[in-house]
């Protein structure tokens, strides 16, 4: 019989690199921690049918090679479906989208222990260059993805594309975003956090999550990602660039820092724990992620450094595993004990920054730099799980990057379900101090549901005119695509009109531009007052539900 998967004799390179000649058929297969076993294809009987309900993704180029990633899921809602069993899973790398040039090609093993996900690390491939890949497992082939390596580490590249996103509650609207996202030109994604959230099922929301509670177990958060990534808007987005990918709150629990839950009255440091665990490999096995953030006991290896040749290095942070808990007040907030980051961290970061060699030192950074008081007047009211809460710290790094010793560095933010576009000082209380940088919050994918910005306006506008390094609020849903030059950062903040209908259109709202060797940002241009009315007005809200301890509001359908 004909194999329904175009696999000739050739000479393919397996998933450790070796290359070898014969049939991806039965060769060496390796597991996600790099161990080698050798397994027939056909060991077990057959696989059920739909196996690739969750597509395809890759992830952390370098400038060799990226992370391919897919998981075998008949039943993505239920478990997943596979038979308790090890899988092999061949892949092919291709130089077209007809796989008429291949590449690479090899085979890894899906092991149940991973719910039979793959995390490929093709390396071997040129740098700066577009790939095609795909996956097949008994006689069923996955969707074609796209991807594509880094510049070379001594490259000068004259531009570098790319967008970031956050915030994608599933049950705050349809993810009209990432259709437009996926139709973008762009070197790759950087998801700032929020892939999934935790919350209860609601039969109001515009769709609803699958289960009956919280996820607490590794099957609820299996279940609970897979449902997310059976979206096809989702599911495009991944398989057209690679995504640089960290966590923020609600992969776990909301407000989490560190082994410390929101509610630490109603779970016990031991089910906490054990949640995290159980969160943790759930994320592990639905991200296209290296090795080495394979989750350990509690943790998991977030925080990495990759670079786009001489013009920029993407320092990926993460600020909920090693931070201290959260300050209850405003004078708590100043003690220099206090970490986001912790120390260990922090140390990489500042070496990282000051010997990155790169024109751009952009920041993946999940909670908000700067200050944002949510008081208009003399009063101030902060959200002190933002950096607002860790002043003391923030004020060492903000006069670090004042310091000389690092270029050009751009804050890129996810978790406010706002855009707000401001410069970065080290202390934002004194006119006197110096602007050392820039940040870019972006807003959204669909959490906060389709926003009233009337009233947004309303609560913020007084405050922006009391907060001189605050240069652009927003509060509609989309996404920012960056373009970076040797010369300039230009960020467009790219809006959709809604998030509950199937489709939506996308236009640019805002355009903003950082100077290199000029710190801070500016509004190079926005939207005329009459298009910004008529977009309120085509995303009217309607009653809402809030999510406990954010300010997001979410429509009641």
């Amino acid at each position: 019989m004909t194999s329904p998967y175009p696999f000739n004799r050739r000479r393919f390179v397996s998933a450790a690199g070796a290359a070898t000649a014969g049939l991806v058929v039965g060769p060496m297969l390796f597991t996600s921690d790099g161990a080698a076993a050798h397994i027939p294809s056909s060991a077990g009987g057959p696989l059920p049918t739909g196996l690739f309900t969750l597509g395809v993704a890759s992830g952390d180029p370098l400038p060799d090679g990226v992370v391919l990633w897919t998981r075998l899921a008949p039943q993505p809602l239920l478990g997943g479906g596979m038979p308790d069993r090890p899988v092999p899973v061949h892949w092919e790398v291709a130089e077209d989208e007809r796989f008429r040039r291949i590449r690479c090609r090899g085979t890894a093993l899906a092991s149940p222990d991973l719910a039979h996900s793959v995390h490929v690390e093709v390396s071997g491939l040129r740098a700066d260059t577009e790939y095609h890949y795909r996956f097949r497992a008994g006689r069923e082939i996955s969707p074609v993805g796209r991807t594509r390596t880094a510049p070379s580490a001594h490259a000068r590249p004259r531009r570098l594309r790319f967008a970031f996103a956050s915030c994608q509650d599933y049950q705050a609207g349809a993810y009209t975003a990432h259709q437009h996202l996926a139709e973008e030109d762009l070197a790759f994604v950087a998801f700032l956090g929020d892939y999934i959230y935790e919350n209860r099922p609601n039969p109001a929301a515009y769709r609803v999550h699958q289960g009956t509670d919280e996820p607490y177990s590794l099957t609820d958060y299996r279940n609970q990602h897979a449902q997310y990534k059976t979206d096809p808007d989702l599911q495009r987005a991944h398989g057209a660039f690679p995504w640089i990918v960290t966590f923020d709150d609600h992969e776990l629990d909301n407000n989490w820092a560190d082994e410390i839950p929101q509610d630490p009255a109603q779970q016990t440091p031991e089910a906490f724990r054990a949640r995290r665990k159980a969160a943790f490999q759930a994320y592990y096995e639905h991200m296209p992620l290296r090795r080495s953030a394979l989750p350990r006991n509690l943790d998991l290896r977030l925080y990495r450094r990759l670079r786009f040749g001489d013009l920029a290095s993407v320092h990926v942070l993460d600020t909920r595993q090693y931070r201290s808990d959260q300050p209850a007040t405003l004078a708590d907030a100043q003690n220099p004990e206090l970490s986001m980051t912790g120390p260990e961290q922090e140390r990489w970061l500042v070496h990282g920054l000051r010997s990155a060699g790169s024109r751009w030192n952009l920041l993946a950074n999940q909670v908000m730099w700067a200050s944002n008081d949510r008081q208009a007047g003399p009063g101030q009211t902060f959200d002190l799980d933002n950096w607002d809460g860790y002043r003391a710290q923030r004020r060492r790094l903000l006069e670090f990057f004042g310091s000389g010793q690092v270029d050009n560095p751009v804050v890129l933010t996810g978790d406010r379900h706002c855009t707000w576009v401001c410069d970065l000082k080290p202390d934002f209380d004194d006119p006197a101090s110096p602007v050392v940088g820039a940040e870019i919050t972006g807003t959204s994918i669909t959490s906060g549901g389709n926003s009233d910005t009337a009233a947004f306006h309303r609560t913020y506008d007084p405050i922006m005119a009391e907060s001189p390094h605050w240069k652009y609020i927003d509060n509609r849903r989309g996404y920012v695509v960056c373009e970076v030059t040797p010369e300039r950062m230009l960020s467009s903040l790219r809006l959709v009109d809604t998030v509950w209908a199937p489709t939506a259109t996308v236009r640019t709202a805002a355009e903003f531009v950082v100077v290199a060797g000029e710190p801070g940002i500016s509004v190079l241009s926005q939207e005329a007052p009459a298009a910004t009315a008529a977009a309120r007005s085509r995303a009217t809200a309607g009653p809402t539900y809030q999510v406990t301890g954010h300010q997001d509001s979410f429509p009641l359908r």
